[in-house]
């Protein structure tokens, strides 16, 4: 497998298998000799002991090659995929812009996603890519971060399963539970969007407010909560988030922060998952009008960590109470792993979910591992290159023909 194409120079995926070290080794070799001619570089076959490495300046290719890792396949196969995908506090500014530019499979899944939202779609990209004429809506407000979001995860979702990589499970963490549902055929595109876009429209008329996150268990947190205060999100060992409306959050974390609790705020204008957010969820219970399918493969709730079941996934009442119920990531994940070694993928932008993905238990001792499509230390393109690279040592066979280049 060879994948060419151009990120800031000229960016070349090269992978390359044999059945021992030495065909390993003879593989590598094929593929530096094509290099030094010019020519075109041999195509992969699969085989247990696998290298590959992302080449991105071309006068460094035989040393990177070179010195490119290279992994035997585990005798039972690799382990196999679980996604996450991640919800508000994730977004950043011109996050996966790059990708949506350059990548047609991408971009594709993404304006499908937002052309339901007609006018408003095309104001959420101009924001998104700074093609529109003053400040327009900030990323972290709801009425940009969640739309966002969605089509992100989405659309990452939509080109790992056009490599021809199919996850055995997947999971979502608060907004992120409706991308996961889409990209399991629960809903379609269409059905996820229009829900994305009545919880944002419900949302929007909620007083501000915000999240924290702490570093303590919700048990130690309980006699902090005040008011409209409540726990949001359990995400992982002594990782809580609270939300709440802006002046008695404001009040809490002063109170936490005066005994020596460690409180950091979260990209977020709205009080999601909590009890100020009854309205929003009222409305959107009144208007879901969604006719959700069978999933193609597993989807694990992040509220109930439980596999949505169809009496859920049909449920007004379950999707609408998503934006006052606590998100319970961190024992989904828990409960996610209990079923074996998995590798861990996250399907968005940043590393909040790897993050969190690190502390559990299965992760540490090494027997699963994490992986992030679109970390944000390099170029999107490089970024997805590698986790190509990536999938083909742990033993996957991806086929990346929608990015730039060819695929041999």
């Amino acid at each position: 497998m060879t994948v060419t194409g151009t990120v800031q120079g000229t960016a070349r995926l090269l992978c390359w298998a044999g059945a021992d070290r030495a065909g390993e080794r003879a593989a590598r070799a094929s593929v530096a000799g094509a290099l030094r001619a010019g020519a075109a570089v041999p195509p992969a076959v699969a085989g247990p002991v696998r290298g590959a490495v992302v080449v991105t300046a071309p006068e460094r290719a035989l040393a990177d090659l070179a010195a490119a890792p290279v992994r035997q396949v585990a005798a039972g196969g690799p382990r196999p995929l679980a996604l996450l995908l991640p919800g508000q506090g994730s977004q950043h500014e011109g996050m996966a812009a790059g990708l949506y530019r350059a990548e047609p499979v991408f971009r594709a899944a993404v304006d499908e996603v937002l052309q339901e939202w007609g006018a408003e779609g095309e104001a959420i990209r101009a924001d998104w890519l700074g093609t529109g004429e003053g400040r327009g809506i900030p990323v972290d407000d709801g009425r940009r971060s969640q739309p966002l979001l969605f089509a992100v995860g989405h659309g990452l979702g939509r080109l790992l399963l056009s490599w021809g990589v199919v996850p055995a499970e997947v999971l979502g963490h608060s907004a992120g539970e409706v991308a996961a549902a889409a990209l399991a055929g629960v809903f379609t595109p269409a059905q996820a969007a229009v829900l994305v876009r009545e919880r944002v429209r419900a949302a929007a008329v909620v007083p501000p407010g915000g999240m924290l996150a702490v570093a303590a268990s919700p048990g130690e947190l309980g006699p902090y909560l005040s008011g409209q205060v409540a726990v949001a999100a359990v995400n992982a060992a002594r990782r809580t988030m609270l939300a709440g409306p802006r002046a008695e959050l404001a009040a809490v974390a002063a109170r936490l922060a005066r005994d020596g609790l460690r409180v950091r705020p979260v990209a977020a204008t709205l009080p999601f998952h909590s009890p100020a957010m009854e309205p929003a969820a009222a409305a959107v219970e009144r208007s879901f009008a969604a006719r959700p399918g069978p999933a193609r493969f597993p989807v694990r709730s992040g509220y109930t960590g439980r596999l949505l079941s169809a009496a859920e996934a049909g449920s007004a009442r379950f999707w609408a109470r998503q934006l006052t119920d606590p998100v319970r990531f961190g024992p989904a994940l828990a409960a996610l792993l209990e079923g074996g070694d998995r590798l861990l993928v996250e399907c968005g932008p940043g590393r909040v979910l790897s993050s969190l993905a690190a502390r559990q238990p299965a992760v540490q001792g090494g027997g699963s591992a994490v992986l992030s499509l679109l970390p944000g230390d390099r170029p999107d393109r490089v970024a997805v290159l590698e986790a190509a690279a990536a999938l083909w040592l742990e033993g996957h066979n991806p086929a990346p023909g929608g990015l730039p280049g060819a695929v041999a």
